[in-house]
């Protein structure tokens, strides 16, 4: 065997070893389930009255759905259908900001895309002690793509707008650390 093979074996197999334990060591931490201790699915959420107190319309109801979908995905918390829910989410609807994101290339004027913004106040109570987990303004947002009808493109933006403001509602309570 030549000292060529050998040495590209040996180099084959240092670096095996190298990438098993950087794989081992990386994904020590992980573990599955909700990152705040609790068991998934013990504790239910109840989804409050969302109010809008922006001037959108129908933005409260889209809100409402994209929450208790989020509730489903994350998996940390069941949701109470009823009244018999542990912890009770309400949120209002503060401020829907449009911000220009990125021009026209050849016109610096015309805005091109647009940073949508939905700013809530959200607060979530554990029913049986009356004790506040969550009391702060949670924020999403989404791009659109400025067209002829910006009042369209905003509706047709509104559920993705609404799941990224549900994401970081129901991330913020099951990464909690009460």
């Amino acid at each position: 065997m030549s000292n060529a093979a050998s040495l590209t074996r040996w180099t084959a197999r240092v670096s095996l070893l190298v990438m098993t334990v950087a794989l081992w060591t990386g994904c020590g931490g992980y573990s599955l389930g909700p990152s705040n201790g609790q068991a998934a699915g013990v504790r239910a959420i109840r989804i409050g009255h969302v109010a809008n107190g922006t001037d959108e319309p129908r933005l409260a109801d889209t809100v409402s759905h994209a929450l208790r979908a989020q509730v489903h995905v994350d998996g940390t918390f069941r949701l109470a259908t009823q009244n018999d829910g542990d912890i009770v989410i309400t949120t209002a609807l503060q401020k829907f900001q449009r911000n220009p994101l990125t021009f026209q290339p050849k016109d610096i004027i015309s805005t091109r895309d647009y940073d949508v913004i939905l700013t809530a106040h959200v607060k979530a109570i554990e029913v049986g002690s009356g004790k506040v987990l969550l009391d702060q303004e949670v924020t999403g947002r989404t791009t659109i793509r400025s067209t002829a009808d910006l009042g369209s493109a905003e509706r047709q933006a509104a559920p993705l707008l609404a799941e990224n403001l549900a994401r970081n509602i129901i991330s913020r309570l099951s990464e909690g650390s009460w």
